[in-house]
Formats: C-alpha cells, structure tokens, sequence
C-alpha cells in the first residue's frame, strides 16, 4: 500500500512538474520601459518559442524599482533597470543570479560593457542598450550652433520653454558637474550646492518627462532641454528636426540591461528571451528601431553605415571619456530625494 502511494505521489510530482515546465515554457511577464522592443521582436520570438510575452511599462526607474519592492521581486520575469539600479537590487535580493550556461549569445557582446562596478561577473544583468543624455533643441526656433554647455539651459529667454527627464540622479547630474564635483557624490553639502544650482533652471522647466521626452518637443510645448540620444533619433524618424548636443561639461551615460526579478515565475523563459534578444540580427533591429547604442559587437557590424556612423548612437570615445556614469550613492540617495522633492515642488 505504501508502495502504491509512493508510486501515486511519484507520479504526481513528475506531472506537477511536467505542468510547471508546461507554464514556465509558454509565458512570460516583460516589465520595460515604454516603446524600447519592437513588436516585431517580440512576435517573432512567441512564433519561434510558443512563449506569450505580456508587457507592462515604466515611466522611470523609480517606478519599476518601488514597484518589484513592493512584490518582493514578484510578478514580473524580466525587467530593464538602468546601471546602478541593478546593484540596489540585487543588494535588496530583488534579483535572480543568471543561469550564464543557458546564454551562449553572451558571446556577442562587447566585453568593454561587462564586468562593471555594478554588477561584477555580471552575476545578475546582461546590457541590452547604452545610451546618454545631453542636450536636444529644436533646430526650427533655436540655432543648435549656439548651444554648447549645461549653463545654456539657464538663459532666462528659455524660461516656459524647458524639458527635464523626471530622474533624480540625471538631473543632479547637471547641478554637480556644473559645481566640479563627481555625478555620483555623496557629499551632503555638494548634494546641497547642487540643489542650489539647480533652481534657476527648475524655474525655466515646463514639463518633467522620463516617459517619452520627445513627444513634448515634438508638439511644440518645449524646445530645449534634456533628452535621450534615442528619442532624438526617433522624434526625427517622425518628421521633428531636433538637434543632439553634448555638453563641453560631459554627457550622462548609463546602461539598461536585462534582469531577472528574484521571485519570477518563468525563468526558463525569462532566460531564453535575454538569449534571444542577443542575437546579431535582433539587436540590429532593436538599434534600427529606438536609436540606442548596442554592446552587441555582432548586431552592430550589421547595422547600416548611417546608424553605425552615427555620433548621436554611438558617441567617441572623447565623448565618452568626458561624460560620466552613474554608480549607486547608497543611502546618499535620500538627501538627492529630499532636494529633488524640493525643487520640484519650488521650496
């Protein structure tokens, strides 16, 4: 009897687990920033796989992070923060350590954007997109050949005019260059300083977006002010004539990659999406598509002359050198949120 019930339970157990195989094979929850895969990408990889991919958005790294802390790392399969939200989280356990033997297009990537500071070995995260943020005018009211430096953004004349990303971190990022201190200060007094700053220009701003800052330039609210090299390319896609300016001060550059939430549900899928989403053909489409710059070494050398030639995608090295990437502040990260709550509320 007991043999039977053993071979009864066996039984069981291998078709529960067959079933969770089942599950985990044909679904996956994409959690991502707005209009950064192209359906296309997506469809294909369903057609190949029989994985049904649900996406939900984010306006903003904030967002994303608050919300999978919400759930404890639940709910999602994979997730798309920027640099150094990938070391806060995988310090808050919000993140799964990666199964690299089940990522052999790893290979395709540039080892220049691997092994960084924020996640060594890259236990926890594989890049999917670099990019940066400077400066975007519209070249039909304002002569881009004027604008070289942060500090342009705070001529009065612009004021009502303004767009700033809705980050925190990019735009202290402007207040602490301008001061000589590093991007990723944790100095309360330099923090301070650049709140200071900063003022002025939160006073010209008419609109904070970190959704899709383009969209504002585009229907003529704004005609300056902070954007992503990709949503230059885009808005010009669509008819806009928006010029890209990086300033003498130095850009802000980060990486977005790929993560898997450390209580995701599909994992086996999670983990073929990110294999697939490294190959040469894909990443090329994906450049083709939203105008960031790719790790992927492979994907690129299929890219047209015209995108791979490009300086607003692919910046120089000079360009590179100057700019700056953001590195977690630790707990530092409460006084940039009190300033910024401040400047944006005008106290």
């Amino acid at each position: 009897m007991r043999k039977q019930l053993g071979r009864a339970l066996f039984a069981m157990a291998l078709g529960l687990s067959a079933f969770a195989a089942k599950a985990d094979d044909k679904q996956l929850n994409l959690y991502v920033w707005s209009e950064y895969i192209p359906q296309d990408v997506i469809d294909n990889f369903t057609k190949e796989t029989g994985i049904e991919v649900n996406v939900t958005t984010y306006e903003s790294n904030e967002a994303m992070f608050a919300k999978l802390k919400l759930t404890k790392g639940a709910g999602y399969d994979v997730v798309v923060p920027s640099t150094y939200y990938i070391s806060m989280m995988s310090k808050d356990g919000l993140l799964k350590k990666l199964d690299k033997s089940q990522l052999p297009n790893l290979k395709n990537l540039d080892p220049n954007l691997l092994n960084k500071e924020y996640d060594p070995g890259n236990q926890y995260s594989v890049p999917y997109f670099w990019g940066s943020t400077a400066i975007g005018v519209n070249a039909d009211d304002i002569d881009p050949k004027t604008i070289h430096s942060w500090k342009d953004l705070f001529d009065p004349k612009y004021k009502g005019r303004l767009l700033l990303t809705d980050d925190v971190r990019e735009v202290f990022q402007i207040g602490l260059t301008l001061n000589g201190y590093s991007a990723n200060s944790t100095d309360p007094k330099q923090i301070e300083k650049a709140y200071e700053t900063l003022k002025p220009l939160v006073a010209n701003t008419q609109v904070f977006n970190s959704d899709a800052p383009r969209l504002p330039y585009l229907s003529g609210d704004v005609d300056i002010g902070m954007i992503w090299n990709g949503e230059v390319y885009m808005a010009n896609k669509e008819g806009g004539h928006l010029a890209y300016i990086y300033p003498k001060e130095g850009a802000i550059f980060w990486v977005d990659s790929f993560a898997i939430p450390s209580h995701a549900e599909h994992t086996t899928a999670a983990l073929k999406f990110i294999n697939y989403m490294m190959r040469p053909e894909v990443a090329k489409e994906c450049v083709e598509y939203v105008g960031y710059a790719t790790p992927n070494l492979a994907g690129k050398a299929l890219l047209p002359d015209a995108l791979k030639n490009s300086k607003v995608i692919f910046p120089d090295k000079e360009t590179v050198d100057k700019g700056q990437f953001q590195t977690d502040v630790g707990p530092a990260i409460s006084i940039y949120e009190k300033y910024w709550t401040k400047l944006k509320t005008g106290h």
